[in-house]
């Protein structure tokens, strides 16, 4: 809780306001709800059909067509890694880690779902399975694979450090990878990479002020979370210069290890007719 200003005391009801109780502002019941048993029929047999593995402190793209999944997998040590993921055919749809944390809270695992920017806001990707799900939120209000965190980047580490300029930040390493894929000058991309799914991460708020921490990911060689591709997906993962961010991140000191990406269709005609989420229905007319 934040200290009363000097200037400006509680009032006598200040302990009845407190008490308000709160309201979910999105109920997720009258969200569209995905189908985990058609999801659970169809992971059940999967065939690997291209794998990414992403160095540590860099970044790697990849592609997943709509109907197939993709894991990021853990191999060699506790990592945690930065997530962009866009419309193959249109960067401008792309996560939206905001919208995604009004839906479905600060940190994502099964069933949950990453939702597309607007005008689109359609679901992207929906998580299959997470092997941390055992983590819950621990006694200091941390969770694994939040939505919270906007992403390690040069600017903040420029100010932080009084002019320090570090190019391995989450951010610079996705924003090389989207250029690399796109083949377009770094200036051009830069725009369209955006805040994260900061994957394995172990992350929350303090409860006496309010900051956001991070501490050791609980991440280790075997733990993966897995996807399923709701649309065709274009997407960037950075393993994070920080490593398990259990001391700093934007450092070269950090022990750090590679991710890896899988990607993996059905081997069954267990999807029968499912078809991908269309564009959201408002006619954009805003009232006029």
């Amino acid at each position: 809780m934040k200290p009363d200003h000097p200037l400006n005391p509680a009032p006598e009801d200040a302990a009845l306001r407190r008490a308000v109780r709160p309201v979910i502002c999105y109920p997720p019941e009258t969200l569209p709800a995905p189908d985990m048993a058609l999801y659970s029929a169809a992971r059940d047999r999967l065939e690997v059909v291209s794998t990414v593995i992403v160095p540590p402190r860099e970044a790697r793209s990849f592609r997943v067509p709509a109907g197939h999944f993709f894991r990021i997998h853990s191999v060699d040590g506790p990592q945690v890694g930065d997530l962009n993921l866009w419309h193959s055919a249109n960067l401008k749809e792309r996560f939206y880690s905001g919208k995604t944390r009004a839906l479905h809270g600060t940190h994502l695992s099964t069933g949950d779902r990453m939702w597309s920017s607007f005008p689109y806001l359609r679901p992207m990707a929906t998580i299959t399975h997470d092997t941390l799900d055992w983590y819950g939120f621990d006694a200091f209000g941390g969770s694994v694979h939040d939505v919270i965190g906007t992403r390690c980047d040069p600017y903040t580490h420029n100010l932080l450090s009084h002019g320090g300029q570090y190019h391995h930040c989450c951010h610079s390493n996705l924003t090389r990878a989207l250029a690399d894929e796109a083949g377009l000058p770094l200036t051009e991309v830069e725009g369209d990479v955006h805040d994260v799914l900061n994957v394995f991460m172990c992350t929350g708020f303090t409860r006496d002020t309010g900051q956001y921490f991070m501490k050791a990911s609980p991440v280790r060689p075997g733990d993966y979370l897995e996807f399923f591709a709701e649309i065709d997906l274009l997407g960037a993962l950075s393993a994070c210069p920080g490593g398990d961010c259990s001391a700093e991140h934007s450092s070269d000191a950090a022990a750090c290890y590679p991710l890896l990406v899988e990607v993996l269709r059905p081997v069954s005609d267990v999807m029968g007719n499912w078809q991908a989420p269309p564009v959201n229905t408002y006619d954009r007319s805003h009232g006029r």
